[in-house]
């Protein structure tokens, strides 16, 4: 009797443990998914930022006035009038959203060429001139990648986060500060400022 008393004890004593057991795994695994989902939920907000003050203060302001070299060994200006709008785009090699927008940039610029220019400004004191260029092939870039080599230009742009661009018109003007966007947004955008040219 007392063997089969003890036996059910420890079968009552095995299934309350296997129960905790199976709270505690229940917990965690929630526990990891609220996280997860946090986590998430920053990165999303982090790509959708809002400008900042600087940045906001730039639009309908004179785009500042620079002249870079482009990879080629071209030399060429942003700022003041021009045949028509530009894309400018600050990027680096080591940036995933810039990684996950180059594409979206090639084919906008097949889209629309002849009717923009698109300048891609690598900011370059953080990083690799070979970098730089296996990012240019991988993604195939047609138009000019220009080297912002101290960072004074993108410093003159306000740029805090990249990939940052600037839609500037005809006349100059910066019309459109963009971060992250999807391709069909990007495209609207930009069909908006070359209808407008």
């Amino acid at each position: 009797m007392a063997g089969r008393s003890l036996d059910g004890e420890l079968l009552a004593h095995a299934s309350w443990e296997a129960e905790c057991l199976k709270k505690k795994v229940i917990s965690i695994a929630i526990l990891v998914i609220v996280i997860g989902l946090i986590g998430y939920r920053v990165v999303q907000h982090m790509n959708q930022k809002t400008l900042t003050a600087e940045e906001a203060a730039k639009v309908n302001e004179l785009a500042p006035a620079f002249t870079l070299q482009s990879l080629d060994g071209q030399s060429l200006a942003v700022g003041g009038e021009r045949d028509k709008p530009l894309f400018l785009n600050f990027w680096a090699s080591w940036c995933g959203p810039c990684e996950e927008e180059a594409p979206d940039l090639v084919n906008l610029y097949k889209k629309y060429q002849g009717k923009f220019d698109l300048y891609a400004v690598n900011v370059t004191p953080g990083d690799k001139m070979d970098n730089i260029k296996k990012f240019v092939d991988t993604y195939q870039y047609p138009f000019p990648v220009l080297l912002d080599k101290e960072g004074k230009n993108a410093d003159a742009y306000s740029v805090i986060a990249i990939p940052t661009s600037f839609l500037i018109d005809r006349h100059g003007v910066i019309r459109e500060v963009i971060h992250v966007l999807s391709a069909k947004e990007l495209d609207k955008k930009l069909a908006k400022l070359i209808a407008e040219s």
